[in-house]
């Protein structure tokens, strides 16, 4: 199950009490306070993997809470500290904090605050601090007060409700109409294997593949589900997976010239880009790339002319493939490549 959007609450440990005694020996006149502090509590930390591409696991077991700390005890000792717990998220996972409201609203309509983009492996961000520990009678006696009666509580660890929302790492990605073919091309590139039908909507969610051109030379791609008109105003699947180009440094159109859609390329490549555009206008500014796929069941060479003659207008290059037989796709690579490696560079 693909989820890249949870509502968690997260709670560190509470600190530990402290102790009040005293020591009380034969033969040992006035021992004096032995109360040990109590320990801190244990924090919530949020780290970034990359062995995980889904937030499915908080989907189940949305509370989380850390270890509180031992109370402290007679003899001068100390309680030990409550152990930290770490969240494992999937890189390219966005933290925020939702606001607090006292106007009874529900989560999903309160302010967003972002504590933390974890976009490299490894990175971690501290979601709620642990509860310091309260000091034992020891600690208080003085000079002048030799026997202390006072003992502090731990001081509470903090709570938050956070919302993760993944938004998925790829140098890549591939955007079009349902069944242009953009599953089977990613498939022919890479060994992701989404699954492929001849009906609208295979894909339901983003799949990502590794490229590698050569020893040296390699890139993510994703895939992302067909984009409709009105995507950016949620119909069809486009609202929800968008974001995900959101971190692309080349968009491929991926776009159907055969006749057998029924659709004309020209009209399919504009509404696409006015989708993107409309969703966010800083996508259309990225590199782009037009794939013309299933030239090997075209029959009308005018279609991919019309579609050439249109696009390279706007300064975009066209490359004929078929995802299925392998045509045009080594020339399309490296194509990808030349922005992804200006973007690292």
């Amino acid at each position: 199950m693909f989820v890249d959007e949870v509502d968690i609450r997260v709670a560190a440990g509470d600190g530990g009490r402290g102790c009040m005694s005293f020591r009380r020996e034969k033969f040992v006149p006035r021992g004096g306070p032995n109360g040990g502090d109590g320990g801190s509590g244990g924090s919530v930390y949020i780290v970034a993997t990359e062995h995980l591409n889904t937030l499915v696991n908080f989907r189940f077991h949305p509370n989380c809470e850390a270890q509180r700390g031992a109370h402290g005890q007679g003899s001068n000792r100390t309680g030990h500290d409550g152990r930290d717990i770490e969240l494992q998220v999937p890189v390219g996972t966005m933290v925020y904090e939702i606001e607090a409201d006292a106007s009874g609203c529900s989560p999903g309509n309160r302010p967003l605050n972002l504590l933390a983009d974890l976009t490299e492996p490894g990175q971690r961000v501290l979601a709620a601090q642990g509860g310091h520990g309260g000091f034992g009678n020891a600690h208080f006696a003085t000079s002048t007060n030799r026997a202390p009666r006072r003992a502090d509580p731990g001081w509470p660890g903090e709570a938050r409700e956070l919302r993760l929302q993944l938004k998925l790492l790829a140098g890549v990605g591939l955007v079009g109409f349902p069944n242009a073919g953009k599953s089977t091309l990613i498939s022919r590139i890479s060994a992701a294997r989404p699954k492929i039908a001849d009906y609208p909507f295979t894909t339901l969610t983003p799949h990502l593949g590794v490229v590698t051109l050569d020893a040296d030379r390699s890139f993510v791609v994703a895939d992302v589900p067909g984009l409709i008109e009105g995507a950016h105003a949620g119909h069809g699947l486009g609202l929800q997976f968008l974001k995900h180009v959101e971190r692309t440094k080349v968009l491929v159109h991926v776009v159907d010239v055969s006749e057998t859609s029924g659709r004309n390329p020209v009209a399919d490549f504009e509404t696409v880009r006015r989708e993107l555009k409309l969703f966010d206008p800083a996508l259309v500014e990225r590199p782009q790339i037009v794939a013309a796929n299933k030239i090997d069941v075209m029959a009308d060479l005018e279609r991919l002319s019309l579609l050439a003659a249109h696009v390279e207008t706007q300064g975009i290059r066209v490359f004929p493939i078929s995802a299925v037989t392998g045509d045009g796709v080594r020339a399309l690579l490296e194509a990808m490549w030349q922005p992804v490696a200006r973007a690292r560079e």
